[in-house]
């Protein structure tokens, strides 16, 4: 290290080694007197003092990285950014760019402290937006959001303008993530700092609208638009339709068809396939097939022939999807997986498992790779014939070629087991559900109750509990409930009343579905005296039945109307239910 010189010494040094950087003279500086003193510190002062003089950037650049191969030196996060900052001044745009890249994963450029003692040291504010807006982009792209909107806070929090390309990437990539709240955040945040959202924007936003299924402000968005003057291109009027073609608003979807072709823009395929898709969901075969008729300036794809394919399989038309599908063929278009899946789907409702198999043969044949899709579709059929033996099989070549099991596949297992019933089969697949990281819901647990219950082994249901214990799997309130709600519905309160005690005895408290399940079975079995203790505990604990209890039970207990409304009441008497819920939920029934 060199050795702490006076104030005037350090300023000719710095001048010393400025003269021989713009001389050339650059292996002077590896000369021990002067070698000693290339710290990170003088070389951030040589490259301002280049810059203060008007020197090339590339000249700044060339010996930024020459020093670089010296001999254990390694430049600064303070060094690199004002090398950033000298090839933005000169529109050097994209060698700054990349070596902002370089930086920003390797120094924390997104922290608030870092940033605070970074950009003091640079006093051109476009520059510094510029260099900023790309930082905002450079995270975006390498999907670390909360980096980006770290760096696009402290921006407007110091009051440097984004650009607007900046904020658009940001906004897009929250979409992709379906982090629709933050879309709408970030969006105030870039209306405050004085960005102005251009057409691209809009159809970000209108597109996230789109995934979120909100028409509402899709609308207010449109409406924002027009205020702006801002025109909505081809896409904006594609995603439209789309959205409302989701929501069964064909009206609505073909009004945006007028719309967009009274202003000259023409539909593409894209357009036919939204609207054809929407009609084809709700077996809408006349429409679609009168718009498949009418298309005009451009050809139907395979999205389009799987979209028809599937509505006519949802109309039970299998022939002519079948029809189609050759069609399709004829045009060169070959079915990839979501038109066999589609036909496969099919096949399996009407129980043609043959048929089922030499469709997969013919995949097969045309290299078309099986999905998740095409394998849970098997295995639900076969679940649902209680042939388990090909269920596995399918199950086994499904993981054999690398496809992971996902909900719906334990789901169609487990049910297929219990209806066989081969219940060490179903529990087998419930702990590796739970090993693979997935919650099996009510209806999972309902399946396996009923079987037990079906073969007279409510033993076996209580003993749940501990062989979760056993194989390692943290037990908590959920599981109970599952069982003691599924118990009292089946009346079976002594199996009910067993798995409560259990529960009692490992510490875990009972919810409001727990309660309220226990309190109705007592009151059918005529204990009145102890539904009156398990209310007490309730009012106790604050335990209160909500809106979303009430509409489950009611469900759950639909054919006993009478004495269940008298439950009701008699928990709104004893407070543990809100007047208001149970008049609005009576008047909308």
């Amino acid at each position: 290290m060199a050795a702490s010189v006076p104030l005037s010494g350090e300023t000719q040094l710095i001048q010393s080694l400025f003269a021989i950087v713009v001389k050339g003279h650059w292996n002077h500086l590896l000369k021990p007197k002067l070698g000693s003193c290339l710290t990170s510190s003088t070389i951030h002062q040589v490259l301002l003092q280049l810059s203060l003089y008007g020197y090339s950037p590339s000249l700044s650049l060339s010996f930024f990285k020459w020093v670089e191969s010296v001999p254990n030196y390694k430049h600064s996060l303070q060094c690199s950014w004002t090398m950033v900052h000298i090839l933005t001044k000169h529109r050097h745009f994209k060698t700054a760019h990349q070596l902002l890249e370089k930086i920003a994963f390797r120094d924390f450029l997104s922290s608030p402290t870092v940033l605070n003692a970074l950009i003091p040291t640079q006093d051109d504010p476009d520059v510094n937006s510029h260099v900023l807006s790309w930082l905002v982009i450079t995270y975006a792209n390498s999907k670390m959001t909360q980096d980006a909107i770290q760096v696009l806070e402290h921006m407007r929090v110091h009051g440097f303008k984004p650009h607007l390309h900046a904020c658009t990437v940001l906004l897009n990539c929250l979409v992709k993530d379906r982090l629709t709240s933050m879309v709408w955040k970030v969006y105030k945040k870039m209306i405050r700092t004085g960005v102005v959202p251009n057409i691209h924007t809009y159809n970000v936003l209108i597109h996230a609208c789109c995934k979120s299924g909100d028409i509402e402000k899709a609308e207010g968005l449109v409406s924002e638009m027009e205020l702006r003057c801002v025109f909505p291109d081809l896409f904006t009027y594609n995603t439209l339709i789309s959205l409302y073609s989701k929501r069964g608003m064909h009206y609505e979807a073909l009004s945006v068809q007028n719309r967009m072709e009274m202003a000259g823009v023409s539909p593409d395929m894209v357009t036919y396939n939204s609207l054809m898709y929407g009609f084809c969901r709700e077996g809408r075969m006349t429409e679609a097939v009168k718009l498949f008729r009418d298309i005009k300036g451009c050809v139907p794809n395979h999205i389009t022939y799987t979209t028809l394919i599937d509505g006519y399989c949802r109309v039970n038309d299998l022939e002519e999807a079948l029809r189609l599908c050759e069609v399709m063929k004829s045009k060169g278009l070959y079915p990839g997986v979501v038109t066999y899946n589609s036909i496969l789907r099919k096949l399996c409702q009407e129980g043609r498992m043959r048929d089922a198999n030499k469709l997969l043969n013919e995949m097969s044949e045309k290299n078309v790779e099986p999905d998740n899709v095409t394998c849970n579709t098997l295995i639900n059929a076969y679940c649902k014939i209680g042939d388990m033996m090909s269920a596995v099989k399918v199950k086994n070549r499904m993981l054999a070629s690398g496809l992971k099991l996902d909900e719906f596949t334990y789901k169609a297992l487990i049910h297929g087991f219990c209806m066989v019933p081969e219940m060490d089969g179903a529990k087998d697949l419930l702990f590796s559900m739970l090993d693979a990281g997935f919650c099996p819901s009510y209806c999972t647990y309902t399946w396996i109750i009923d079987a037990y219950c079906n073969q007279g082994n409510g033993e076996a249901v209580i003993r749940l509990p501990d062989e979760f214990v056993r194989k390692g799997i943290v037990v908590d309130v959920s599981l109970y409930r599952a069982l003691i709600r599924r118990l009292c519905k089946r009346e079976r309160l002594d199996c009910a009343e067993k798995v409560y005690s259990l529960m009692q005895e490992k510490g875990i408290l009972a919810d409001s579905v727990v309660y309220t399940s226990l309190a109705y079975a007592y009151l059918k079995a005529g204990k009145s005296s102890v539904v009156s203790g398990m209310l007490d505990e309730m009012f106790k604990r604050r335990l209160m039945v909500t809106r979303k209890i009430y509409r489950s039970f009611n469900a759950s207990y639909a054919s006993e109307n009478d004495s269940l409304r008298l439950f009701w009441e008699h928990m709104v008497e004893r407070g543990l239910m809100s007047k208001t819920v149970m008049i609005t939920e009576m008047q909308q029934t």
